[in-house]
């Protein structure tokens, strides 16, 4: 059963705020430079747009994390698990999590493509496909790899299970905080044909960190199914 988290109300809706600022800051950014003609924002597979959107958000996150975490006056290896004797046991959870969800999200991935062909809807290649293909350069390529396996399943993880969760469960919305959420993660990845996938997913890391109370296990089941994905994608280009 999860433990009861000290998170204000008023310091969530800061974070909350302070990372839509930091986006749209990003997105400006972005397309000011793509409009003075810089090489390196030409397209979104670019290398600065790469870079430059990525740490607007998730990069941006890990900065908010530290102020949020200061705030509650909570320190990291308490927040993120590290100073509980049973992390190896999360870890070990997360594992087998990973090892259940994965042959389930892959069929629903599938199983929506061919559902939204037979409406008539074409699904266009998946953003993280267009990125990996689009990444020509070998440093790119690195950073998208750190970034699939540790930048985005921290920032992502933190905000979804490790803040917003408890947060809005604890103020009396136990189910807006497990299927609400969860459907808001799959949504902000704005793709329709992984949209299903996704809510289930999320509906398996946040039943991991109630029954573990530990964020290190959702972390690392989010990590485990970023690298089994990228292996299959590798293994069949």
């Amino acid at each position: 059963m999860l433990s009861a988290k000290p998170w204000r109300g008023e310091a969530v809706l800061q974070f909350c705020a302070a990372q839509l600022v930091c986006l749209c800051l990003g997105v400006i950014a972005v397309s000011l430079l793509q409009r003075a003609g810089c090489a390196a924002f030409k397209t979104p597979e670019s290398p600065g747009t790469l870079l430059l959107g990525t740490l607007s958000f998730q990069g941006a996150t890990w900065v908010l994390i530290w102020f949020f975490l200061r705030a509650h006056r909570v320190d990291w290896r308490e927040a993120f698990g590290f100073r509980e004797s049973r992390w190896p046991r999360a870890l070990f959870a997360a594992l087998l999590i990973v090892l259940m969800i994965l042959p389930v999200v892959w069929l629903l991935q599938q199983a929506s493509g061919i559902a939204l062909e037979k409406l008539g809807w074409s699904p266009e290649e998946e953003t993280a496909v267009r990125l990996l293909t689009g990444a020509k350069l070998w440093w790119t390529r690195v950073y998208l790899g750190v970034f699939a396996v540790v930048l985005a399943p921290v920032a992502e993880e933190f905000i979804f299970r490790g803040m917003l969760y408890p947060a809005v469960k604890q103020s009396g919305s136990p189910r807006t905080a497990f299927f609400g959420l969860s459907l808001i993660f799959a949504e902000i990845h704005f793709d329709i044909s992984t949209l299903v996938p996704l809510f289930v997913l999320a509906l398996a890391l946040t039943w991991l960190y109630e029954r573990t109370d530990n964020l290190l296990a959702p972390i690392a089941a989010h990590s485990l199914f970023n690298v089994a994905n990228m292996i299959v994608f590798y293994s069949v280009k």
